[in-house]
């Protein structure tokens, strides 16, 4: 294993109760939708990344970012997603994020839809499409 790599536990080590159950919660939506994925994580950022490959920026289509009060959600051609509900927060040229709070909203339908379409979008990539 790289050094600077770990598990997904080693993300939630000293996170409270409610932002562990939401980081498991992201991981349990992301692998019901995507059983192949490639996870990297880096415990010193408090991030996991989801991908078809190990390519964080070119292969990786989420991550889970263990921050203060909250969960960020990111997709990495996060600008690119179609959001009808607008949830996607940020500015940058790809990167988009959502905060989440509570374990409840890992479970929402729009969620999903993101992760979706996220994951299609890197097959396709991947496939050359």
């Amino acid at each position: 294993m790289n050094p600077t790599h770990g598990t997904f536990d080693d993300i939630l080590v000293g996170t409270t109760p409610e932002l562990r159950r939401i980081c498991e919660s992201l991981r349990r939506v992301i692998v019901s939708l995507h059983r192949d994925f490639v996870e990297v994580v880096w415990p010193r950022q408090k991030i996991a990344s989801f991908g078809v490959g190990p390519k964080k920026m070119t292969e990786h289509y989420a991550y889970v970012a263990v921050l203060g009060s909250h969960v960020n959600l990111g997709f990495y051609q996060g600008a690119s997603l179609t959001d009808p509900s607008g949830l996607l927060e940020g500015t940058g040229k790809n990167l988009r994020h959502i905060k989440l709070g509570d374990v409840t909203s890992t479970k929402s339908p729009a969620i999903t839809a993101l992760l979706r379409q996220a994951i299609a979008d890197r097959k396709r990539c991947a496939a050359g499409a």
